[in-house]
């Protein structure tokens, strides 16, 4: 079967010891990956059945928008592997124009960080690049869940799932990074998916598969949040937990399909 890592995020060469670094910080994590490079992920990926990724970067200023989904669908014509997605900012001042122009350049979706930009996941600027994304047909990925802010907390997107009723959301990190019990009390029986990336290392096993059984395995996507995690462990480690072959076929293969509306093989 294909394998899809659905939340890997990727940097230029220049400055991706830089970012790599700034996410262990932001998080107090100590990262052991040098770096976020392609060629890095590559490197990572090659004693792993994984096949595809998904691939993102998160824009901190609305300059810089442009740049990375330049970046992006780069490297995504360089390595047929890769799926990319496109960065926005809620002060970007012409969205709808660089989301068609992302779109001409062959990225499949959107990728938001509330926390890193500094803005609630309901602000009415990101209200309207839901509404475009939703006319669209593009999925979005999107950080939710930190116990240090509010910007992302679940609740705020139970409220656009109610306001976008065709938007394509995947809840990052089981809809709660670091508040998963929370993002469960909100979005339990919401309609959408949620990627299980960063979030192992602090749930341990039993309670990860309490969570993926509690939303359903037609809900949940496989997941590194590569540089921050290695593909390989993170993959050696889900498919430890005894899933049956078809629940993995759906949570590391279907559901992603589902997600980004394409057929992977």
């Amino acid at each position: 079967m294909a394998v899809v890592d659905v939340h890997v995020h990727i940097y230029p060469d220049k400055i991706s010891e830089r970012a790599t670094q700034s996410i262990g910080r932001f998080y107090n994590i100590a990262m052991d990956a040098e770096d976020g490079s392609v060629e890095r992920l590559t490197d990572s990926l090659a004693s792993t059945p994984i096949t595809h990724c998904v691939v993102c970067s998160v824009a901190v200023k609305p300059g810089t928008v442009g740049s990375i989904n330049d970046f992006i669908a780069h490297e995504v014509r360089e390595n047929e592997s890769l799926i990319g997605l496109m960065a926005m900012h809620q002060d970007f001042p012409d969205p709808e124009a660089e989301i068609d122009r992302a779109i001409a350049l062959g990225l499949r979706g959107i990728k938001l960080h509330p926390d890193t930009q500094a803005v609630n996941m309901d602000d009415p600027r990101l209200m309207k690049v839901y509404e475009i994304a939703e006319d669209r047909h593009l999925p979005l990925i999107i950080h939710c869940g930190d116990y240090r802010y509010d910007y992302s907390h679940p609740r705020r997107l139970k409220r656009i799932l109610h306001a976008f009723p065709n938007l394509v959301v995947d809840a990052a990190h089981f809809g709660g990074w670091s508040i998963q019990d929370y993002a469960l009390e909100f979005l339990e029986n919401e309609r959408c998916f949620l990627d299980m990336s960063s979030s192992m290392h602090s749930l341990g096993p039993r309670r990860t598969r309490e969570l993926v059984y509690a939303y359903g395995t037609d809900r949940i996507m496989f997941g590194s949040d590569f540089p921050m995690w290695e593909p390989a462990d993170e993959y050696a480690k889900f498919t430890s937990l005894g899933f049956a072959d078809d629940e993995l076929e759906d949570m590391c293969w279907h559901n992603a399909e589902r997600f980004l509306n394409m057929k992977i093989n």
